[in-house]
C-alpha cells in the first residue's frame, strides 16, 4: 500500500488526469488501493493499463485523450460519469513543462504549456463542478511551488502554475456554500521519467538536493499520499488551501547552507 493512513474511498468514483506516469499515476493507484473506482486519463494506453494493473476490472476506466484539446476535459467527465454513475473527486494532475526565454520566447511552447497546464484546469472544473455539487465532492489541481516562487528559465511554466494557485483560491471561494472543496497540492522537484534525466546529472542532482531540508528528491507516492488526504473527510475543513509538498524547500530564504 502506497499509505500508511486508510481512507473510507470504498463508493467513492475519483478522475485523475495525466494519470498514466509520474504524480498522476501514483494517485491513480493510491485511489484504487483505499478501493476507490477510477478513471484514468492520458495520452497513451499503454501506461495507463499498466498504471491500473493489478486492480479489480469493475473499478478501473481508462481514457486516452490530449488535454490539450479543448473538448477533452468535458468529455473525460461525462464518460467517466457514464461509466460509474456518479463523481466524488476529480485530481487535475496533467502538466508539462518546458524551458523558456523572453528573448527567444517560442509561442507555440507557451500555447501548449498554458493549454495542458492552465486551460484543462478550467475546462476539467466547469464540466465537473455540477457532479461534484451532487456528492459534495472534492477538486484537487496538482500544481508546483513553481506557481509559488520563481525559477531561472521558465517564467513561463511558473505563470501557469501561478495562475492554478490562485485559481483554486477563488474557486473555494466561490464553491464553498454548495459543499465543494478545492486545494491545490505544490510538489517540489519529484522523481519521475521526465525529470530522471536532469536527476542523472550528478552535479545537478547535488546542487538540487542541497535546497531540499529532507535531503531526497520526492517520489511520486509522497504527493500522492499528501493528495489522498486532502479529498478525505479527514481534511473536511480545508479549502483554497495551496499545500506544498518539497521537502522544505519553499521554507528557505535562499540562503546557502553554510
Amino acid at each position: 500500500m502506497t499509505a500508511w493512513a486508510s481512507y473510507p474511498y470504498q463508493d467513492r468514483v475519483v478522475l485523475v488526469t495525466g494519470g498514466g506516469t509520474g504524480i498522476g499515476r501514483a494517485i491513480v493507484r493510491s485511489f484504487l488501493e483505499q478501493g476507490a473506482s477510477v478513471a484514468a486519463v492520458g495520452r497513451t494506453r499503454a501506461a495507463l493499463d499498466e498504471a491500473v494493473a493489478d486492480f479489480p476490472a469493475e473499478r478501473v476506466h481508462v481514457i486516452v485523450a490530449d488535454l490539450a484539446e479543448s473538448a477533452a476535459p468535458a468529455d473525460a467527465v461525462a464518460e467517466t460519469v457514464a461509466r460509474f454513475g456518479r463523481l466524488d473527486v476529480v485530481v487535475a494532475s496533467a502538466g508539462t513543462s518546458e524551458g523558456s526565454d523572453i528573448h527567444d520566447l517560442d509561442i507555440a511552447v507557451w500555447e501548449r504549456q498554458r493549454a495542458i497546464n492552465l486551460d484543462s484546469v478550467i475546462a476539467l472544473a466547469a464540466a465537473s463542478v455540477p457532479h461534484l455539487t451532487q456528492t459534495a465532492g472534492n477538486l484537487l489541481a496538482i500544481s508546483s511551488i513553481a506557481g509559488l516562487r520563481g525559477d531561472w528559465g521558465m517564467f513561463a511554466y511558473n505563470a501557469t502554475k501561478a495562475a492554478v494557485n490562485v485559481m483554486m483560491q477563488a474557486l473555494a471561494l466561490d464553491l464553498g456554500a454548495v459543499g465543494v472543496r478545492v486545494n491545490a497540492l505544490a510538489p517540489g522537484f519529484t522523481a519521475s521519467r521526465l525529470t530522471q534525466e536532469r536527476l542523472d546529472d550528478p552535479e545537478f542532482r547535488e546542487r538540487l538536493l542541497d535546497r531540499v531540508a529532507i535531503g531526497r528528491v520526492a517520489d511520486p507516492e509522497d504527493i500522492a499520499k499528501v493528495a489522498l488526504f486532502l479529498c478525505s473527510p479527514d481534511a473536511g475543513y480545508m479549502t483554497g488551501a495551496i499545500v506544498p509538498v518539497d521537502g522544505g524547500v519553499s521554507a528557505s530564504s535562499g540562503t546557502p547552507r553554510s
